[in-house]
């Protein structure tokens, strides 16, 4: 396994091919803009050398025996499931922002069922490909982008039916050594920073569509393939140290445009090319998986919140006032009953055909529905605890100059005996955490709220409700 420094040196061996602000990166690691979602990346594999993160972070491969890092692992029991959320909520109290591994565990862990029963039903040899895949990651303990939103353009028409068919990552070749694809993804969180990316399918296909059946594994810094780094709230403050918050780890997980230009796959690294029948399948199991996630990392993250919000009220001097207490009350009452959800679809897991384990799907999307509520309420009540200063702060240059700096700590201290800069550093981390992409992040990570019900709607069981209640109404069922 790799510690963090060994995962921020392999970066260095890469060619990956990224722009941002309109110019071409020639040193990704070491460039402000990236080195924060580098770290929090770095901090999945440091943990595994932590001995009290070791029981959560580190687990035998069903592979090979070998220890392995768990975000290369695939669930074999109800406790990887429960596990793999308390991990997530460890690590996201460790860094407060996105560690963004957690995608391409989903992906490694959709595929790993669903090439199988592709394999039963269309006498394909897709999961011993995968196998063999998952065996390469292992060993190597690679970081991998699961690679699922693409662009969609018109949202009212399929796939084959865009006017430009690039809209939707397709096939437009293939041959006896491997296919070539083209396309795009969206919102690709730890792409610039992972080692691989796992290309799937990011809607249910009809036979019109069987060209954007494609799953398939390429290395970030493939031939064709580049990264337009996306913008986020307040990056140009990067440059500095207090007005980003958390300088450490970043806000959100450093989300990026992929680009594949006509791009070749070797057949090994193919795991769909055109089985359209299970394009939703994989879907609806990425999704579940990666909506499970959210009652674990977004809880981390808000404990952070929660204990920030604490802090500034102890320098305001309004920590004993019963209107406060009742408020991070609240903030707690609410995260825990996220992080209940996620145990909860964890421990009602079950086990597919591959013998690989899967959440329960309806209980899994019940989880981020309410982080989609749930997170702005929690934030909405940070912000209402420390007050407006988090939005009207001078910057750490004018603190620190020494004409107006005196004036600074002057007028913007709190209690006695509590430095004016660690003021200014509890808002600012307040305004990283609650604020901007991160937020957005809470509402629109592992797909829209509308995602969510439709599924909660398929998986709710509805005619068996209604059965109930005519049952005890004394209602016959009709002829």
């Amino acid at each position: 396994m790799k510690n963090g420094q060994d995962y921020i040196e392999s970066l260095r061996l890469l060619k990956t091919k990224v722009y941002a602000f309109g110019e071409l990166i020639d040193n990704l690691v070491d460039n402000p803009l990236f080195r924060p979602h580098i770290n929090a990346a770095a901090e999945t594999y440091e943990l595994a050398f932590n001995p009290k993160a070791r029981d959560l972070m580190v687990v035998a491969s069903h592979l090979t025996g070998k220890e392995i890092n768990r975000f290369t692992h695939i669930h074999h029991s109800t406790e990887d499931l429960i596990k793999k959320v308390k991990m997530l909520r460890m690590i996201a109290q460790h860094t407060g922002s996105c560690f963004q591994r957690c995608v391409g565990c989903d992906a490694l862990n959709a595929l790993y069922s669903v090439t199988y029963e592709m394999d039963q039903d269309q006498n394909t040899d897709y999961h011993q490909r995968f196998k063999n895949y998952l065996a390469y990651i292992q060993e190597n303990d690679l970081m991998v982008a699961g690679s699922m939103t693409d662009p969609k353009g018109d949202r009212s028409l399929r796939p084959s039916q865009q006017a430009d068919a690039d809209l939707y990552v397709h096939l437009v070749d293939k041959n006896e050594k491997g296919i070539i694809i083209r396309g795009a993804k969206a919102h690709q969180t730890g792409i610039v920073n992972s080692h691989e990316l796992l290309v799937m399918p990011t809607v249910a296909l009809s036979a019109e569509d069987a060209a954007y059946a494609v799953a398939c594994a390429l290395p970030v810094d493939a031939p064709g393939v580049f990264h337009i780094f996306g913008r986020q709230t307040n990056d140009e403050r990067k440059k500095g140290c207090i007005d980003q918050g958390n300088a450490r780890y970043g806000s959100v997980g450093g989300e990026a445009l992929t680009i594949f230009e006509n791009v070749f796959v070797p057949w090994e690294r193919v795991f769909m090319c055109g089985e359209w029948q299970f394009a939703g399948t994989l879907v609806e199991r990425f999704a579940s998986y990666h909506r499970q996630n959210y009652g674990g990392c977004k809880v981390g993250v808000s404990d952070v919140i929660i204990g920030a919000a604490a802090v500034i009220a102890d320098y305001n001097g309004i920590s004993k006032a019963s209107h406060v207490r009742d408020k991070i009350v609240e903030m707690i009452h609410l995260a825990e009953t996220l992080y209940s959800g996620s145990i909860a679809c964890s421990v009602e897991g079950y086990p597919t055909p591959s013998g690989a384990y899967y959440v329960n799907p309806l209980l899994a999307n019940v989880v981020k529905q309410n982080v989609t509520r749930f997170i702005y309420e929690i934030c909405r009540l940070s912000h209402d605890i420390a007050g407006g200063l988090i939005a009207t702060l001078p910057s750490e240059y004018d603190l620190f100059n020494p004409e107006i700096g005196p004036y600074i700590n002057k007028y913007f201290c709190g209690i006695k005996g509590v430095p004016t800069e660690n003021r200014f550093r509890i808002a600012r981390l307040i305004e990283n955490l609650t604020g901007g992409t991160s937020l957005v992040e809470s509402m629109h990570g592992a797909g829209s709220p509308q995602a969510q019900r439709i599924m909660i709607l398929r998986q709710g069981n509805l005619e068996y409700k209604k059965r109930l209640a005519k049952n005890l109404a004394g209602i016959k069922e009709e002829i």
